[in-house]
């Protein structure tokens, strides 16, 4: 369970990294698609560099993002496959890991910093969102979250029966 949970922290850690390499470092609005359209209507289609190299350091953050996610899906499985877990324990270890990942998402990225302005993330790249963020968009985008939920389950049952096979 331990290992479980710090697979989760290491997901979240890449996820925060690719919000932070999109957002504040790339910031380009293709990257923005999941923004509500409030926000999408204020910023610019893309802002220019503040200092040289900023967008590649942006997309070396996003790909050392998808890394450490993908990481933690491998390890997870690894970790499994060497000590003979069967289908329901890869099934369990997967739905933790994704459900919490989700938690992650919804209280600290929509609650945190995006409803309440946390940390001025949001805003200290796109001050633009000053007056569109606030508590009221919190639940924007909760039929996006409730089918990446629903999704969870047969993914994490495929990729369960792919460990189980090796």
């Amino acid at each position: 369970m331990l290992i479980t949970i710090l697979l989760s922290i290491m997901m979240m850690a890449g996820l925060f990294l690719l919000l932070w390499g999109g957002v504040g470092f790339i910031q380009d609005k293709r990257f923005m698609s999941s923004a509500p359209k409030e926000a999408l209507a204020v910023v610019p289609d893309r802002l220019p560099e503040r200092f040289k190299g900023q967008y590649a350091l942006g997309y070396v953050m996003v790909t050392v993002a998808f890394a450490l996610m993908g990481g933690a899906v491998v390890l997870g499985a690894w970790h499994g496959i060497v000590n003979d877990y069967t289908f329901l324990q890869f099934f369990i270890r997967f739905m933790i890991m994704l459900l919490a990942l989700k938690a992650y998402d919804v209280i600290f990225f929509d609650w945190v910093l995006l409803c309440n302005q946390g940390f001025g993330f949001f805003t200290h790249y796109y001050p633009q969102v000053r007056d569109v963020y606030n508590r009221s968009l919190f639940g924007y985008n909760k039929k996006d979250h409730i089918i990446h939920v629903i999704f969870f389950f047969p993914a994490c049952a495929l990729l369960s029966w792919i460990c189980t096979l090796i």
